[in-house]
C-alpha cells in the first residue's frame, strides 16, 4: 500500500522559507513519480511541483517558479519541497501526490493527509 507521509509544514514569515518533505513506503519509491500539490480555503488543488521517477523529469506552476525547488532522494526515499520567498499567497494545505505514470502534475493517483503552510506577511 503507498504511503506518504508530509513534514516541515508550519507558520512562515512572508520572504521567508520552508522545506516540506514527503516520506514514501510500502511501494518501490523510485518507480513513481512524486508531487507537491496545495489546496487554499474555497480554491481547487492545484500541482505545484512534480518530479519524475528516476530520469530527472521536473514541474513547477508559473506561480512558484524561481522560488521553489522539488527534489528526490531514493535511498531515503524521501521527496522534498524547499519553499523560498514565501508570499502571503502560498499559504495551503499542501499535499503529496504519487503515480506510477509520470505527468505534470495532473492524475496523482495516491495521496499523503497533508500538512499547513502559514505566510505570515
Amino acid at each position: 500500500e503507498v504511503q506518504l507521509v508530509e513534514s516541515g509544514g508550519g507558520l512562515a514569515q512572508a520572504g521567508g522559507s520552508l522545506r516540506l518533505s514527503c516520506a514514501g513506503s510500502g511501494f518501490r519509491f523510485d518507480d513513481y513519480a512524486i508531487g507537491w500539490f496545495r489546496q487554499a480555503p474555497g480554491q481547487e488543488r492545484e500541482g505545484v511541483s512534480c518530479i519524475s521517477a528516476n530520469d530527472g523529469k521536473i514541474f513547477y506552476a508559473d506561480s512558484v517558479k524561481g522560488r521553489f525547488t522539488i527534489s528526490r532522494d531514493n535511498v531515503k526515499n524521501v521527496v522534498y519541497l524547499e519553499m523560498n520567498s514565501l508570499k502571503p499567497e502560498d499559504a495551503a494545505y499542501y499535499y503529496c501526490g504519487a503515480d506510477i505514470l509520470w505527468s505534470p502534475c495532473h492524475n496523482y493517483n495516491h495521496w499523503g493527509q497533508g500538512i499547513q503552510v502559514t505566510v505570515a506577511s
